[in-house]
């Protein structure tokens, strides 16, 4: 799915998705940049994966020392450098976030919102330990996903994403339980709070769970000193 958002839902594209989005989903992307902002500090080097055009890199970099973003898709980062090219202490790259180019313990904060989780496609494992090998001891993960109470305003949001052209038009008998299909090949699925915890645990690492705004799940993990994290 990381191919098909640099193919169709990049730049402009994703700009689009979100500017159109109905006001519940305005109010669940609030709650979800505030429960982020909340875990930030002054001090703070943050991570974003996924980070398209930067949608939240500016209000991050208000609340952190030093914030980078990285995404895959070339247009995205060149539109996200354009949009925030007055933001000092703002870097966007591209890059892969299952091979991150950064050392160990780079990091105070690694944020993987808005279910990137399942949108990378990337396996969860190989994810979540770059997440924790780039984080500094002390330092914390925060990866989310959708809660459940959310799904008819998420169905809502990408129907209006297919009528407008920017996904192919909804597979209404496969789209159910957390899942949305398209007819063109486009997948979202959704990473529920056993999953979280099943991950962290096959890392060997405590998380914790909270639901926010009824729309996110959020898995927090704190990392401690100690902990080491390979390729």
């Amino acid at each position: 799915m990381g191919d098909y958002y640099a193919a169709h839902l990049s730049a402009e594209r994703l700009q689009r998705c979100y500017e159109l989005a109905p006001p519940r989903v305005q109010q669940y992307l609030e709650a979800e940049f505030a429960f982020v902002a909340s875990r930030l500090r002054a001090t703070d080097a943050v991570l974003e994966l996924g980070c398209g055009y930067g949608r939240i890199l500016r209000g991050l970099a208000a609340k952190a020392r030093q914030v980078v973003g990285i995404d895959t898709s070339p247009t995205s980062v060149q539109l996200g450098r354009e949009l925030l090219r007055d933001v000092a202490n703002c870097q966007l790259l591209q890059m892969d976030a299952a091979a991150l180019g950064f050392a160990d313990q780079t990091f105070d904060v690694v944020v993987c919102i808005q279910n990137g989780v399942s949108a990378f496609k990337i396996e969860p494992r190989r994810l979540l330990a770059e997440c924790l090998r780039v984080t500094r001891p002390g330092g914390r993960v925060l990866l989310s996903s959708y809660a459940a109470k959310f799904w008819p305003h998420r169905l809502e949001w990408f129907q209006l994403q297919a009528e407008h052209g920017l996904l192919g038009e909804i597979d209404w008998p496969a789209t159910r339980d957390g899942v949305i299909v398209c007819q063109d090949g486009f997948r979202a699925t959704t990473f529920g709070p056993d999953e979280f915890r099943a991950l962290a645990a096959d890392l060997g690492v405590v998380c914790h769970i909270e639901e926010v705004d009824e729309s996110s799940v959020f898995c927090e993990i704190a990392v401690a000193q100690g902990m080491s994290f390979d390729r």
